[in-house]
């Protein structure tokens, strides 16, 4: 996973390292972007949980438009948009983001796909966990994960004094 910002025009609005790893674990959800089979463009957003490693974790239903898209080009963007704030009087908005350059694949294994369900009920439902991972064994055959690796990434935020 190599964080670089050497593509970003605006050498003046790079976020560190630092701060695009915290955005990362601590966003919403994120919007990826894909093919689809007719070459078009395709971005869609989802919710994601990042291993803390290099590896971003999604799930979906066991058929659909990713499934298909990721079968025919695996290479994905992925973008997480943080804090936002529109400053009307001075024709711009503050804001934060990354973009990561990511490979997906379906993740087949049952071991990783419970450790990657985890991890979503981790961020998104801390406080029902034991349901939630009840409910993740019981759905496991209805549900598909898959993984995003991190190949490389920027950030890039604009600060505007309040």
């Amino acid at each position: 996973m190599h964080y670089s910002n050497d593509g970003v025009r605006r050498q003046d609005r790079l976020m560190n390292e630092s701060e695009a790893k915290q955005l990362l674990q601590q966003g919403e959800y994120g919007v990826l972007s894909m093919q689809n089979e007719e070459g078009r463009s395709y971005g869609i957003p989802v919710n994601y949980a990042w291993d803390g490693h290099s590896l971003l974790y999604l799930h979906c239903a066991s058929e659909g438009h990713k499934l298909h898209c990721i079968a025919k080009n695996e290479h994905v963007s992925f973008c997480v948009v943080g804090r936002t704030r529109v400053i009307p009087d001075k024709f711009t908005t503050a804001y934060e983001s990354i973009v990561l350059s990511c490979t997906a694949q379906l993740v087949t294994d049952d071991t990783e796909r419970m450790k990657a369900l985890e991890l979503l009920l981790d961020k998104y439902s801390p406080d029902d966990k034991t349901a939630g991972m009840q409910y993740a064994r019981q759905s496991l055959s209805l549900t598909a994960v898959i993984c995003l690796d991190i190949n490389q990434w920027s950030g890039k935020t604009k600060r505007i004094a309040s």
